[in-house]
């Protein structure tokens, strides 16, 4: 069974657990690197920043095993899902899915856009399987295009 929680500032370090596995596991998949979160950039305070900024984070589990996470902002008309990850042995479960349908059940009446790295063959997969189409280039980089998906009816 898969289940979701939201997760507070407070939950940071399991945050943190998940998205540091994700960056070492799939670095190609995501704007941040590994290198930008540890460090000197590991710290409680930062990661409870993040929190602040990004006032959606959900963890996935599969079995009482966290095995995914998604995050979603407010994005101007839309909610912009950002930093889906599934651990690779989770994959082909329904966990990518599940990340999904909560940011799109969250965003109610509003749209769902998102930035996915144009050679992420499998990611764009799972997004178009979910409803998503094409959206273009991303102005902000050229090594990603944006996607969206309609609000529910």
């Amino acid at each position: 069974m898969i289940g979701r929680r939201l997760l507070t500032a407070d939950d940071w370090r399991e945050w943190r657990a998940l998205r540091l596995r994700a960056l070492a596991t799939d670095p190609g998949a995501f704007g941040s690197t590994l290198a930008d979160w540890t460090g000197p950039g590991d710290a409680e305070e930062r990661w409870r920043r993040r929190f602040a900024d990004v006032p959606v984070n959900l963890l996935l589990d599969l079995d009482g095993e966290p095995v995914g996470m998604v995050a979603a902002v407010p994005a101007d008309d839309a909610v912009e899902l950002i930093s889906l990850w599934v651990v690779p042995a989770a994959r082909g479960r329904g966990v990518g899915e599940a990340a999904i349908d909560a940011v799109v059940e969250l965003a109610g009446d509003r749209p769902v856009v998102l930035s996915v790295r144009a050679a992420n063959d499998p990611a764009i997969a799972l997004y178009v399987r979910c409803g998503f189409v094409d959206d273009g280039a991303d102005p902000d980089d050229p090594l990603e295009r944006r996607m969206r998906r309609a609000p529910r009816p």
